[in-house]
């Protein structure tokens, strides 16, 4: 887990997100606490529990952003839920477990992934080596005949030498041409381990919650591994003997092991709509299994012990951020035991124009540059006027407030409708710079305009 400080994070998370102060501070100071718990001796370590997170908030004000965000930026195993997938215990549905044995598939393909990475020189080597014997073609060294060395014919040796001499020099030239990419387009038959092999499905009594099982795994030290043969460009040749060489030079027990650890300890649950699993006092209806997935969840806040296909888990120490709009239910019509798992409640305020105007304009990833980008590579610069930014924010904040309020997404909504007729007519415009004024803001969204009927506003 990476070290930054909280003012770090609330920096990092600053190039993407704009506003939510609180909300930032507090997944900072969540975040530093996990490193400074890894810090303890073993013995306080496992007394000290991460302090759970519950945002509360319109949709679009950035709550998966901000989760998505610090799990990247610490290089945290992560995984985001919706708390409608899940069912209660008996019900058709996923399962609670499930989300648990998600994060392991996450940490496991992290661990994996840095492994190879690591060994990625090496298996270059050896898949050159490969390369190399299967365009030359295999030499095999012929048997000795024992009377040889009973009547030492001298002759035999020295044409030995000079055949391994000669070979000798034609693996360095071809190595010297692979590396030149002389032989790219060469077409070279390769044998390669298959990776097809059947899938079992099976359906735990927990539910329909599938489990997919590879066959080879099981059978996997009783029945060899079946080769296939490949006919592809040497370059294409390449990639895969790498990428196999690299699979076999990393120790998956090691990868296995370091995974659940890090799951274990680094771990981060996003779990998305909860309030749509909180009891708003209605008893009946088609949503009877509510409270029971709230049941269900918090024992794996609380603390247990999930099994999963690379052995147990244990929850303890998992973040789990909870996130939800909560506009019809309340945080406090969660079960209590639940709310009690989430100390820290954080209040995330509904965009302004001005959030707006931030959004379109400071973020690495903000929309204008994105249509910028996009427009660019066919040979059209982009540009905007600070006033049709104010426009383009101003249009997007009025329909929210006219309509349902979708946060940022609306903007999606608002650039998308800006850029159909240019991004139509991208291909026949190259080379050409297009100014992105007030008027044209107006004219593109004239539509939308009178639809939401708030063009009198734009003055």
């Amino acid at each position: 887990m990476k070290n930054y400080t909280p003012k770090e994070i609330v920096e990092e998370l600053d190039k993407y997100i704009v506003g939510q102060k609180e909300a930032k501070k507090s997944v900072a100071v969540a975040l530093r606490n996990r490193y400074r718990r890894n810090l303890l001796s073993d013995d306080f370590k496992e007394e000290v529990t991460p302090k759970n997170i519950i945002m509360v908030g319109p949709t679009g004000v950035g709550k998966t952003e901000i989760a998505r965000r610090i799990a990247k930026l610490v290089e945290a195993p992560f995984v985001k839920v919706e708390a409608t997938k899940f069912t209660e215990v008996g019900y058709v549905g996923r399962d609670v477990d499930s989300m648990v044995r998600d994060l392991v598939e996450a940490a496991v393909r992290m661990v994996k992934e840095e492994k190879l990475k690591k060994v990625t020189e090496k298996a270059k080597k050896i898949a050159e080596d490969r390369l190399i014997d299967y365009i030359v073609g295999k030499r095999k060294k012929q048997a000795k005949n024992p009377f040889e060395m009973l009547f030492n014919y001298p002759a035999a040796e020295k044409n030995e030498e000079t055949e391994e001499d000669g070979m000798q020099y034609k693996r360095e030239e071809i190595r010297r041409k692979l590396r030149n990419g002389e032989l790219d387009n060469y077409v070279v038959e390769i044998e390669v381990t298959d990776t097809s092999t059947p899938m079992l499905e099976m359906y735990t009594n927990l539910g329909s919650e599938e489990m997919n099982i590879n066959l080879q795994d099981i059978f996997a030290d009783i029945l060899p591994k079946k080769k296939k043969i490949k006919k592809v460009p040497v370059y294409e040749a390449k990639r895969i003997l790498e990428s196999e060489e690299a699979q076999n030079l990393i120790d998956m027990d090691e990868v296995i092991e370091e995974a659940i650890k890090r799951a274990e300890n680094d771990g981060i649950i996003f779990i998305d709509e909860i309030d749509k699993i909180a009891s708003s006092g209605y008893t009946a209806g088609p949503d009877v299994s509510r409270e029971g997935v709230q049941r269900d969840i918090l024992p794996i806040i609380e603390g247990c012990t999930v099994m999963t296909k690379y052995g147990p888990v244990k929850t303890d120490h998992i973040l789990f951020i909870a996130a939800g709009a909560f506009n019809i239910a309340k945080v406090s019509d969660l079960i209590p035991e639940l709310q009690g798992r989430f100390p820290v409640r954080v209040n995330l305020k509904p965009l302004t124009k001005e959030d707006f105007i931030r959004i379109l304009k400071e973020p690495k990833n903000a929309l204008t540059k994105q249509y910028q980008e996009l427009l660019r590579t066919e040979g059209i610069e982009v540009k905007y006027t600070d006033e049709a930014i104010e426009a383009i924010a101003e249009v997007a904040y009025l329909i929210n407030q006219q309509s349902e309020d979708i946060g940022a997404r609306r903007l999606h909504t608002v650039m998308e409708k800006l850029f159909e007729e240019l991004s139509f007519n991208a291909p026949d415009l190259k080379g050409q710079q297009i100014v992105i004024t007030e008027e044209y803001v107006k004219e593109q969204l004239k539509d939308s305009l009178n639809k939401y009927e708030v063009n009198k506003y734009i003055l």
